[in-house]
Parts: C-alpha cells; sequence; structure tokens
C-alpha cells in the first residue's frame, strides 16, 4: 500500500465514478511483468467508493432503461467508433499491464470494436425476444425481456480489454448500468478505456472501480443495489461470490477455468494438428486464456510423431521471440505478474520429478532465457515447455497451470479418448483432429465442453456463446443473458 504522493514518478490512474475520475486516498503499484519495474498506480478503493459507485449506477438506471433501445445502440457505436482513434493508447497499456505482445493485440483491437457495433445491432433486438402464449379467448399471455438494473463485472487479469467490452457492451445493450472491478493485476487499461467510455455515455452509465478483492469485493457483490454479477476468473473467487452473495441473493455469470484436452487421432491431418497443438498452448500471452488446450491427448500409433513435430516447430530458431512486448516482431511475452508467475515455475519444477519427461523447455526468469537484455533480468519470463506423462494421474495432467505448459498423453481408442477427455473437473472447451467427419460428430456429441472445435482450436465469435459446464462455470455474457424475462396476463371481456 502506497500514497499517490510518494509514486510522483509514475502516472496516477483513478477510479472512474458517476462520469467522473476519482484518486483515493491509498494506491497500489502497478508492475511491468516483462521488466519488473513499477510503471503506474492504481487506486486501492474502500467501502466508500464502493457506496459511490453503486449509487451512481442506481442513479443512472431509469433514464438509460428507458431510452429507445436504437438510441442505446447508438451511444455503443459511438464507443466502437472511438475504439479507432484510441486502440493503440489501450492495447501498449494492456501490454504494459499483462505481457500480452501487441502483435497479438492488434488483432484484439478489430474484435473490440465488432463488440461494440455487434452489441448496438442487438440492443434493438432486445424488445422482440418475447413470446406470445395462447391462454384462451378471454386471456391474452405474453412475455418480455427487461434489464436486471445495476450490473456488476469482475475482471480478470489475463484478458481484461476483451472481458470489460464484451460484459459492458452487451449489459448496456439490453438496458443495464455497469460497474466493472478489473483485477489488481491488470487495472490501467480499463481504468483509462472507462475515463474514455464516460465521455461518451450519460454519466452514471458506467463506472470502473479498482481495488483488492479482499477490500471491496464482498461490499460490491452483495450490495443492495447490484442485481447481478458477471465473472470472468477463477473458482476461487466464484466461491466467494456465491458466499457474499447467499444473504441478497441474484443473479450470477461465471465463467471460470479449465484443464482443456487437445485430442489428435491417427487420421488427422500431422501437420495441422501439431500446429493446432502448439497453437492450442504456447500462446501468445503464455498460455494464460482460459481455454488453453494444456492436455494434450494422441493416439498412440502417431504419439511419436506428433510430439516430434511439435518439437520441431517449437524449436527451431525464431520459432518463439521474447523480449520487449510493445516490439511486434516478438511473439509471445511474459506471466502477468508475480503471484502467477511463482504458480507455473513450481509447476514446471514439478517435471523433474519421474512420472514426466521433459521433451522442450523447463527453464524460467528473464536472466536466463534472456541473459544479452538486462533491462528483462527481473521479468517473469517463463519458457515454453511439453512434458510427456503415461497416464492422466499426475498433478500436471489434473490442475489449470495457466501458463505455457502442455502435458502429452497417450490413448489407444476412441472411448478411451473420450473418458481422458471427460475425466477432469474442468468443461470449458475441446479440440478434435480428425479427418472422420462420423467421429468428429460423436466427439462433439460425447465430450463435456462448453465449446468443442474440430480441426481448429479458439475460434469464437459474437454470435456464438462462450459457456462451461462443470467447475468451468455457466452461462454466457449475451445480450439475453442481461435480461429476464417477465410474465404477463392480459383479461380481455
Amino acid at each position: 500500500m502506497t500514497n499517490v504522493t510518494e509514486l510522483s514518478k509514475v502516472k496516477a490512474y483513478g477510479n472512474v465514478i458517476d462520469g467522473k475520475i476519482m484518486h483515493t486516498g491509498e494506491s497500489m503499484e502497478s508492475v511491468n511483468p516483462a521488466t519488473g519495474e513499477v510503471w503506474a498506480t492504481i487506486p486501492l478503493s474502500q467501502k466508500n467508493e464502493v457506496e459511490l459507485v453503486t449509487q451512481a449506477a442506481r442513479g443512472a438506471f431509469e433514464d438509460w432503461a428507458d431510452l429507445p433501445a436504437r438510441t442505446r445502440g447508438d451511444y455503443l457505436r459511438k464507443i466502437g467508433d472511438m475504439l479507432s482513434q484510441h486502440a493503440t493508447e489501450l492495447l501498449e497499456l494492456e501490454t504494459k499491464n499483462n505481457g500480452w505482445v501487441l502483435d497479438e493485440h492488434a488483432y484484439l483491437a478489430e474484435v473490440l470494436k465488432q463488440l461494440w457495433y455487434d452489441a448496438a445491432g442487438g440492443a434493438a433486438l432486445v424488445g422482440g425476444q418475447g413470446r406470445t402464449v395462447q391462454m384462451g379467448t378471454d386471456d391474452f399471455g405474453f412475455t418480455l425481456r427487461k434489464p436486471y438494473g445495476v450490473v456488476v463485472g469482475i475482471l480478470p487479469w489475463n484478458a481484461p480489454l476483451f472481458t470489460f467490452t464484451i460484459k459492458a457492451a452487451y449489459a448496456l445493450a439490453a438496458g443495464n448500468t455497469i460497474i466493472l472491478k478489473p483485477s489488481e493485476h491488470a487495472a490501467v487499461a480499463c481504468l483509462r478505456y472507462g475515463e474514455l467510455i464516460s465521455d461518451i455515455l450519460p454519466k452514471g452509465v458506467l463506472n470502473v472501480i479498482s481495488g483488492y478483492g479482499k477490500d471491496i469485493g464482498d461490499d460490491l457483490v452483495a450490495h443492495k443495489e447490484v442485481d447481478k454479477v458477471s465473472l470472468t476468473g477463477s473458482i476461487a473467487t466464484a466461491e466467494l461470490i456465491t458466499k457474499a452473495t447467499a444473504h441478497s441473493p441474484k443473479s450470477l455469470l461465471f465463467e471460470l477455468g479449465g484443464k482443456s484436452p487437445n485430442i489428435v487421432f491417427e487420421d488427422a491431418d500431422i501437420e495441422q494438428a501439431a500446429q493446432g497443438v502448439m497453437n492450442g498452448i504456447f500462446t501468445r500471452n503464455a498460455g494464460q486464456i482460459c481455454s488453453s488446450a494444456s492436455r494434450i491427448l494422441i493416439q498412440r500409433s502417431v504419439f511419436d510423431e506428433v510430439i516430434e513435430r511439435v518439437k520441431e516447430m517449437m524449436t527451431k530458431k525464431d520459432a518463439v521471440r521474447m523480449g520487449d512486448t510493445l516490439d511486434i516482431n516478438n511473439s509471445m511475452g511474459p506471466i502477468a505478474n508475480i503471484v502467477q508467475y511463482k504458480k507455473v515455475c513450481s509447476y514446471i519444477d514439478e517435471t523433474a520429478n519421474d512420472e514426466y519427461e521433459v521433451v522442450f523447455g523447463g527453464r524460467y526468469g528473464g536472466d536466463v532465457l534472456l541473459p544479452n537484455e538486462p533491462k528483462f533480468a527481473n521479468g517473469f519470463w517463463v519458457e515454453p515447455t511439453l512434458v510427456k506423462a503415461k497416464d492422466q494421474t499426475q498433478k500436471l495432467c489434473r490442475e489449470e497451470i495457466f501458463g505455457p505448459v502442455g502435458v502429452a498423453i497417450p490413448f489407444d481408442t476412441e472411448e478411451e479418448a473420450i473418458e481422458l477427455a471427460n475425466d477432469s473437473t474442468f468443461g470449458l472447451a475441446a479440440g478434435v483432429w480428425t479427418q472422420d467427419l462420423a467421429r468428429a460428430h460423436r466427439l462433439i456429441d460425447k465430450l463435456n465442453a462448453g465449446n468443442v472445435w474440430v480441426n481448429t482450436y479458439f475460434r469464437v465469435a459474437a454470435d456464438l456463446p462462450f459457456t462451461g459446464v462443470k467447475e468451468s462455470g455457466y452461462g454466457t455474457d449475451s445480450i439475453l443473458d442481461y435480461t429476464y424475462e417477465k410474465a404477463c396476463v392480459m383479461t380481455i371481456k
């Protein structure tokens, strides 16, 4: 905990409450994970700010909900248009915050704009989602879709701008007002995003508040003025929210973690499958996405061939380029924060045990991986790592690592592949690599996952749901999920 005046050499970002930028008495340091150095400060909000932000969102709700849907859509289009001017600034802030390489963010800029435009177009459709019900000659039944009221969106540190956008755009399109609470590990871009958006929307419609979950989390989600909570994060956070709201029940939406399988059958296009295995876990943000394909299930007859091809791809010169995350020529960033870095390193240390065989990788630390670039010596860098496991009982096969660490496991039959894939407490995503169309359909039907991709991986779209089953959560950040259905009956005589 640091007083703002003690950090005058770095920029201080404030909360966005009721259309104004507000600084609290206390702040915390924001650390660039590539260098380990402080580069900004963010507010450490307390109960007072929680009360201010909830009252602001509640006070703005009725006027916002009463606007014609097309008018709300016009506001959202203006936000999308704004990104054409400010996307680079926002993406650079997020790169400094969580270590995603800027090349990945360049693609993300277009995704963010399209989400606002899609929500704008969908706003006018909400009113048409009601139903009419035949109840007899004297009674007329129908339903309406109505906004919940005040929505709280809890954001993760790995993809703050994306989750900010998908929650805010569709909640606002449905007629709700919203409070975004970014992770204290990656709040800067969200605070600036909220500042830019507050210049477009009526005051209080969108608010951003920063702070530790332990300080403001329970008070925020359990507040009597909050009607719905949408979380993208960990199951531990979901448990805390569920407990906090037990005495003040409200609609909950949870998009949680995963331990997703990527299944390669012997009839797959090996080159395509190897590329899919590589891209499924060794991503530009170092495997820190909830749907990372960290369990690599490969049919035994092609197991060695696929592993060797992935190794060739990952170990050739310049296959993985680490360094300045603002340099678009670099292809993988660091782990996003010190807490997660230590966790990932502990899993890599596990690979020294006899039950694993390291195929490649296994090193960590900026001083080790970037020895010729001293400014990154204290950064949270981890080498892409692939290990073999004889079966799925080991720790690395069962727990979510959330880093660039994949575990390859052999299987013999289709039935065994399904059994292994479903033998997890998670159920977010799965990949299938096969040329057999009938098999593809069988796997789609049998896999316990909210998303299944065949001969591709992590393909999402604004008009497709993204959800999980089991401990991966439930619900979607869609317009309809930000409304409830009101039943109405009229007697006509």
